[in-house]
C-alpha cells in the first residue's frame, strides 16, 4: 500500500508513513479492510478485527453490502481496495421491533370497532382511517373528497361547542383529552361518537398534533336511554313511576312555594280492581291499566303530571292553580270530575263490556311548608275516605283525616305492647238454657289500658287483625280458655259447661293454627269437647278446602265449631252440609227486632228450622227483653244469651259465681 494518499482536487500530495495511517484508521468507529489484486484481505483495522475477529483471514471477496473504494495504480489500474462497514445488529433489531409494533398496531385496530384518526394543526391536513369512515357508512376513498370532514360532518349545535374546545385544547397543557359530539351518517342520522386522544406539543408547549380513535356510542346511548326508562318508567303503561314522580314533586313543592302558586295531587285507585284481576285474569287486568294511562293522558293537560305508582294506582299533579285556595280547589274538583267521568266508562276487555270506577283522594299543596312524602300519605288518606263513602267518588284531605290516622297508629302501637305485656282480662259472658241453668258461656275480651282504661273489642280486634297480631293474641285468649276448661273439669256445676271462643278467619288461614290447638288442649288437659271454635262466615269466603280439612281435623280430636253471627255474611247451604259445624248463633241484628218486625221473626223462624234439619244447636245472642226472650222459646230456640239473662264478668268472677263456690245474684 503506497503511503502518497491524494487529499483530493486542490490539496497537495502528503507523505504518511504506514504507522500515521493505520493508526488514523483504527480510530475511525467503523472496519476498514484493504483487499489486494487477489482479493485477499491485506489489512484490517482495529475495529474490523472486534466486528470480524479471525474472519478476517478468510475473506477472498469483497462483501456485497459493504462501501468499496478502489485504490489505483498511476495508469490507473486497481491496485488495492479498500472495504469500509459497520455493525447494524441493533438497527436490525429495532427494524424489526417497528414491524412488529406495527403489526400489533394493525391487527389492534383490526379488533377494535374505535376508527382512527389523525390531525396535523399547523398545516390541517387530517388522516382518517378506513374505519372512520365506515363509521359513517362512506366509502375509505371518501376521503380523498372531504379531507375536513370532521367539520362538514359534524351536528351544527355540536360546532359551536367543539371548536371552543380544541382551541382551549391546543392553548392549555394538556396531554390527553375526552370528547363527545354527533357526526351525519351518509344515510342523514347523526351517530354520536366519543372521541378521545394525545396531543403533541412543540418546544414552546403550544399543541401541533391531535392523535385519537371515534368510538361509536350509539349501541351505548340506546342502553342507556332503556336504563333510564327502565328506572323511571312504567314498563307495562309507559308513564312516569314513583321514582320519577317524586324527582318531580321535590322540584314541584319549592317552586310552588316561592311563586305562590297552589297545586293539587290527585291519588287515583281503582275501585275492586283485584277481583277483576282475579276474575278475568292478569292479562285482562294489565289491558285495563294500559287503557286507563292512555284515558288519563287524553283528559289532562299537557302540562299536568301523570304517575303510575304501582298496582292500580295512577297519580296526577296539577300545578299552576293559582293563588287564591278556593279557585285552586275548585279548579282540582273539577279536573277530577272530568277523570271520574272518564275512566267510569266501560271498557272492552275479554269481549264484554267492564266497568272500573275510580276513587280519588286530592291533597293541595302551595305556600305552605309540606313534604313529598306528606303530600302523597294525605292524598292516599283522602283516597281511602272516598272508598269508605262509597267509592266511585272523590274526597279532599282535612286534618281530622290525619289526626284519625295518628291515633290509629298510636293505638296500634299501644296494642302492640299489650299483647307483649298482657294487659287483657278474659271476660265470660253466660248462655242460659230455657230452663235458666247454665249451659255454656262465651269468652270476651278487655283491654285493660293505662290510660285509656279499659277498650272495648270493637275498638281494637279489627286492627288486631289488619296488622297480623290477631294470631298472637288468639292463642294467648285460648290458652287462658282452655286454662279454665281445666279448672272446670274438677267443678261438679262447671263441668258440663261449655267454652265458647271466637276464632278469626287470619288465625284459621295460619299453617301451624290446628298444632296450636292441639298443643294448647295438652298442655292445659282441658276437655276437647267443652271447647267450642266460634267462626264467623267470612272464613268461608277464601280457600274453602283448607278450611274444611283444618275444621275436620280437630273435629276428630272432639273440638266442636259453631257458626257466630248466622245469615249476615257469605251464608250458604252448601257449606252448613260440607263443614263439621255443632252450633249456629242467630246474630244480634235479627234478635233486636223481635219480636214486632215480622222480617226478622221470619229469619228466625227459617234459622230454626234448618238448624234442626241438619241437627244443629241454635244459640241466640243479644236478648235484651224478655219480650225477645218468649219469642226465641216459643219458636223452640234452647240456647239464649244476652244482658237481660247476664253481664259479660271477669272469668274470676264468673267462676265465683256460677261454680260450687255459689252462684251470682239473681241467676238459678
Amino acid at each position: 500500500m503506497s503511503s502518497e494518499v491524494s487529499d483530493g482536487p486542490g490539496f497537495p500530495p502528503t507523505a504518511w508513513s504506514h504507522r500515521d495511517f493505520e493508526a488514523l484508521l483504527d480510530t475511525i468507529p467503523a472496519g476498514v479492510v484493504i483487499h489486494g489484486a487477489d482479493s485477499r484481505a491485506v489489512y484490517a483495522n482495529r475495529c474490523a478485527h472486534r466486528l470480524l475477529g479471525n474472519a478476517i483471514g478468510l475473506m477472498h471477496q469483497y462483501p456485497a453490502d459493504s462501501g468499496k473504494v478502489p485504490l489505483l495504480r498511476s495508469e490507473g489500474t486497481i491496485r488495492q481496495v479498500a472495504v469500509c462497514f459497520t455493525e447494524c445488529t441493533d438497527l436490525k433489531r429495532i427494524e424489526e421491533s417497528l414491524l412488529k409494533s406495527e403489526e400489533r398496531l394493525r391487527l389492534a385496530m383490526q379488533g377494535s370497532t374505535d376508527a382512527s384518526w389523525d390531525w396535523d394543526v399547523n398545516s390541517g391536513l387530517v388522516h382518517y382511517s378506513e374505519r372512520w369512515w365506515n363509521m359513517l357508512g362512506f366509502p375509505p376513498s371518501h376521503g380523498e373528497r372531504d379531507p375536513v370532514a370532521w367539520r362538514t360532518q359534524m351536528h351544527p349545535d355540536d360546532m359551536p361547542r367543539v371548536d371552543a374546545f380544541v382551541d382551549a385544547l391546543v392553548a392549555s397543557d394538556d396531554s390527553t383529552y375526552s370528547l363527545e359530539f354527533r357526526l351525519r351518517h351518509r344515510d342523514g342520522h347523526y351517530v354520536p361518537v366519543l372521541s378521545r386522544g394525545f396531543v403533541q406539543r412543540d418546544g414552546g408547549g403550544k399543541g401541533v398534533r391531535i392523535a385519537g380513535t371515534n368510538t361509536d356510542l350509539t349501541a351505548a346511548k340506546e342502553a342507556e336511554r332503556r336504563i333510564h326508562e327502565l328506572a323511571y318508567f312504567d314498563y307495562l303503561t309507559g308513564l312516569p313511576n314513583r321514582r320519577l314522580l317524586i324527582d318531580e314533586l321535590a322540584r314541584i313543592l319549592p317552586r310552588c312555594a316561592r311563586n305562590g302558586q297552589s297545586g293539587a295531587l290527585l291519588f287515583i285507585d281503582l275501585d275492586n280492581f283485584k277481583l277483576l284481576n282475579d276474575t278475568l285474569g292478569h292479562d285482562a287486568g294489565d289491558a285495563l291499566l294500559r287503557e286507563v294511562a292512555g284515558r288519563l293522558r287524553a283528559t289532562v293537560r299537557a302540562s299536568d303530571h301523570l304517575a303510575r305508582l304501582g298496582g292500580d294506582e295512577f297519580v296526577v299533579v296539577l300545578e299552576d292553580l293559582g293563588t287564591s285556595e278556593a279557585e285552586a280547589i275548585q279548579e282540582a274538583r273539577m279536573v277530577g270530575a272530568k277523570l271520574l267521568e272518564a275512566l267510569a266508562r266501560p271498557h272492552a276487555l275479554d269481549a264484554r263490556p267492564t266497568v272500573s270506577t275510580p276513587s280519588i283522594g286530592v291533597a293541595m299543596f302551595g305556600a305552605g311548608a309540606l313534604s313529598v312524602d306528606q303530600l302523597l300519605r294525605q292524598a292516599d288518606l283522602a283516597m281511602y275516605r272516598a272508598k269508605a263513602e262509597g267509592r266511585n267518588t272523590l274526597r279532599f284531605f282535612d286534618p281530622g283525616m290525619q289526626a284519625a290516622v295518628e291515633r290509629q297508629v298510636e293505638l296500634e302501637n299501644d296494642l302492640h305492647d299489650a299483647i307483649a305485656g298482657r294487659h287483657f282480662e278474659v271476660y265470660c259472658q253466660p248462655q242460659l238454657g230455657i230452663d235458666g241453668r247454665l249451659a255454656g258461656a262465651e269468652v270476651l275480651l278487655r283491654w285493660c289500658h293505662a290510660t285509656r282504661g279499659v277498650v272495648a273489642p270493637n275498638e281494637f280486634i279489627g286492627m288486631a287483625e289488619s296488622s297480623g297480631m290477631i294470631v298472637q293474641l288468639g292463642a294467648m285468649v285460648l290458652a287462658e280458655s282452655c286454662r279454665a276448661l281445666a279448672r272446670w273439669a274438677d267443678d261438679p256445676k262447671l263441668r258440663e259447661v261449655t267454652l265458647a271462643v271466637n276464632v278469626s278467619a287470619h288465625q284459621l288461614r295460619d299453617p301451624g293454627f290446628v298444632g296450636q290447638v292441639l298443643a294448647i288442649l295438652a298442655a292445659t288437659g282441658a276437655p276437647p269437647q267443652q271447647l267450642f271454635l266460634e267462626l264467623t262466615e267470612s272464613v268461608f269466603a277464601h280457600n274453602l278446602d283448607d278450611a274444611c280439612a283444618k275444621m275436620n281435623d280437630l273435629r276428630a280430636h272432639g273440638v266442636c265449631f259453631s257458626l257466630d253471627d248466622f245469615g249476615t255474611g257469605y251464608s250458604s247451604l252448601a257449606y252448613l252440609k260440607r263443614f263439621p259445624l255443632s252450633e249456629l248463633k242467630i246474630d244480634r241484628s235479627f234478635v233486636k227486632d223481635l219480636p214486632g218486625e215480622a222480617h226478622a221473626g221470619a229469619i228466625v223462624d227459617a234459622i230454626l228450622a234448618l238448624a234442626r234439619t241438619l241437627e244443629l244447636d241454635v244459640v241466640a245472642e243479644g236478648i235484651e227483653t224478655s219480650e225477645q226472650r218468649d219469642f226465641l222459646v216459643a219458636r223452640g230456640c234452647r240456647l239464649l244469651q244476652g244482658y237481660l239473662l247476664g253481664k259479660p264478668r271477669p272469668i274470676a268472677e264468673f267462676e265465683a259465681g256460677y261454680g260450687t263456690a255459689g252462684v251470682l245474684p239473681g241467676q238459678g
